[in-house]
Parts: C-alpha cells; sequence; structure tokens
C-alpha cells in the first residue's frame, strides 16, 4: 500500500506519495491551507482516493533536538488525522527538509518564483524518501 507524507506549515502543506511497492517517492502537490478542519478533510480525501495505509508527518524539531510549540500543533493534526481516517500516522524529523529541496531545486536551476511553488512537495519528498529508507521498504506489496 501507499505511503502519504506531509510537511506542515502555517500557509501551505506539501505532499508527497509512494509508488504501491514503496520505492518512489513523488510529489503530489502543495495544498494552501484553508483551516484546520478543511485541511484534515483534504488529507483524508487524498488517503482514501490513493489507498494509502500510512502518512508520514514532518516533525518540526529544533536543531538542538528540543521540542517548540510547532511540535505540539503537528501532533493534533497527525491525532486528528488518524482519528478522522484511521490509517497509521507516523512522524519523521524533519530537520533541514527544507534547506535540502532548496537546495535541489537551485541545482536544478530553478527559478526562485518557481522554487517557491514547489519547495514544499519537494520537502514532503525528502520526509518520505527518509521514512522509506529508514523503514527497508524495498519493493514490499
Amino acid at each position: 500500500m501507499r505511503k502519504l507524507a506531509l510537511d506542515l506549515g502555517a500557509v501551505r502543506i506539501g505532499i508527497a506519495i509512494s509508488d504501491p511497492m514503496c520505492i518512489i517517492a513523488n510529489p503530489l502537490e502543495t495544498y494552501r491551507s484553508k483551516g484546520f478542519e478543511a485541511d484534515i478533510a483534504h488529507i483524508a480525501r487524498l488517503v482514501k482516493e490513493n489507498e494509502c495505509d500510512t502518512v508520514v508527518i514532518g516533525l518540526p524539531v529544533n536543531m538542538d533536538g528540543s521540542h517548540g510549540y510547532r511540535v505540539d500543533e503537528v501532533r493534533q493534526f497527525g491525532n486528528a488525522l488518524a482519528d478522522t481516517t484511521k490509517v497509521k500516522v507516523v512522524y519523521e524529523d524533519e530537520r533541514l527538509s527544507s534547506v535540502s529541496a532548496e537546495r535541489y531545486l537551485i541545482e536544478a536551476d530553478m527559478r526562485r518564483d518557481k522554487r517557491k511553488q514547489v519547495i514544499d512537495k519537494v520537502a514532503a519528498c525528502i520526509i518520505l524518501r527518509s521514512y522509506l529508507d529508514r523503514n527497508n521498504f524495498q519493493g514490499e506489496k
């Protein structure tokens, strides 16, 4: 089954999805937040439409490993999503995922205005790739 990954921001949510065999992480979309309930409903719809069994949410841990207020907000979102979808929700350390995404896009010679449109879903891909690699998903069905 597929895995869905989220890079939760205050304004935008980057969304990535794996292939059914959990080998490849693909950017899916950058969703503009419309409020807590609307965001949960949108993600729940994606989970159902794409037959996902797991949602991986990037956890915004501080560089020193401590947890700030954003970690609590992300966990609240994850708990609500788990209650709504009944799928497994896991958290993946997202430190430097946006920095890595920015670096990849710059290396690809993408203009700044274009990078802003895709950086969140690329960061979600990095979060998903990290999760897939860490859990040794290699062609698992």
